[in-house]
């Protein structure tokens, strides 16, 4: 259990590459289906086009809408964009950035499914078949007196190996068609690398600090999300520990005092107290149902504004600056000097 613990723990922590990782094994399991699959062409003019294309168009959308559910980030997504403005406004490039970076990865599998299966050229084949002119492969005296729908039924077979008479003319078509889908396959693949080396080059060109600014409030909106999970955890943790310790102290007072009394050592009880005081604290104020539903209420509709409070902090710069400006340089001055502690140094020297 502690194993899947630390592994889960530290997904948690590289969750970019761990996205990455996933984005990647999408794509060997893409091509890896489309090995497997078993490509079974109709052979009837109304079906080929429609499960040659459906092929190279249904399951990229699958793909790309699976990246969207893996993706822990698309709900990151949408709670921003749904949430109320409160004290907190919404920047909408923020959410185009966390868009585009969830697009970006789910674009992988789809991109290589296509990639598979133009080359392949078995679905091009399926779907193109009908739409070939016989008299470029040879011997076309087979569609001579053959009307027009047996002329279309005729090339609906091609794909099809044990419907197709004519081997030479099948073998000829096949190739022809085949070579047409890795052209655009190749072509597929330079858009894309095209597109993905100009959005890289383009992109330092533009505002890097808009850039950096946008990223990094995206990070923070997923870290947020994260360890307030974790907080609202340790607050149920020890909510639920000190309920159940006052139900207990409340319905068996009696048995516990005399266990105490029987007790000799003090170490269990101390550790006992010390733990209580350390859940106490845990929960922050917050011991009723009613409270907590407030404020998880009031997270959700009203989140409070990115601006830390520093009085505190200025306090104590106050304070350092009037001690330095009443004490030590005054003191300086007018020859009076502060009891510092002094701190014996030691110096080494290397000749080397």
């Amino acid at each position: 259990m502690d194993k899947f613990r630390m592994m889960f723990q530290f997904l948690q922590a590289n969750q970019e590459s761990f996205m990455n990782g996933i984005c990647g094994i999408m794509a060997l399991a893409s091509a890896q289906m489309y090995s497997v699959f078993e490509f079974s062409c109709p052979c009837m003019p109304e079906y080929n086009y429609t499960y040659g294309i459906g092929l190279l168009i249904i399951p990229p959308i699958w793909f790309f809408l699976l990246g969207f559910v893996l993706n822990n980030n698309v709900s990151v997504l949408a709670e921003e964009w749904k949430r109320p403005i409160g004290k907190r406004h919404k920047d909408p490039t923020i959410l185009r950035y966390m868009f585009s970076s969830i697009a970006q990865r789910s674009l992988i599998a789809p991109a290589v499914w296509v990639s598979v299966s133009l080359m392949d050229g078995k679905s091009f084949l399926c779907a193109f078949s009908i739409n070939l002119d016989i008299e470029k492969f040879g011997n076309y005296s087979v569609m001579n007196g053959l009307t027009e729908t047996d002329k279309l039924k005729l090339l609906a077979r091609i794909p099809c190996e044990k419907l197709f008479e004519h081997h030479e003319i099948r073998e000829a078509a096949s190739r022809y068609i085949k070579c047409i889908s890795q052209a655009c396959g190749w072509m597929f693949l330079l858009m894309i690398t095209l597109t993905a080396f100009l959005i890289r080059a383009i992109r330092p060109c533009f505002s890097q600090a808009a850039f950096l600014k946008t990223k990094y409030w995206s990070h923070y909106i997923d870290v947020e999300r994260k360890m307030f999970d974790e907080a609202c955890k340790d607050h149920a943790k020890s909510f639920a520990k000190v309920c159940i310790h006052q139900y207990f102290e409340n319905i068996s007072g009696e048995i516990q005092t005399l266990h105490h009394h029987r007790t000799t050592g003090k170490d269990d009880s101390d550790d006992g107290e010390e733990d209580k005081r350390s859940d106490e604290e845990k929960l922050m104020g917050i011991r009723a149902q009613d409270d907590m539903n407030k404020v998880l209420w009031n997270w959700h509709t009203c989140k409070p504004a990115l601006a830390l409070r520093k009085e505190q902090m200025e306090g104590e710069n106050n304070g350092k600056l009037n001690g330095n400006a009443k004490g030590a340089a005054n003191g300086l001055v007018n020859g009076h000097t502060h009891e510092v502690a002094k701190k014996e140094w030691a110096v080494y020297y290397s000749k080397v």
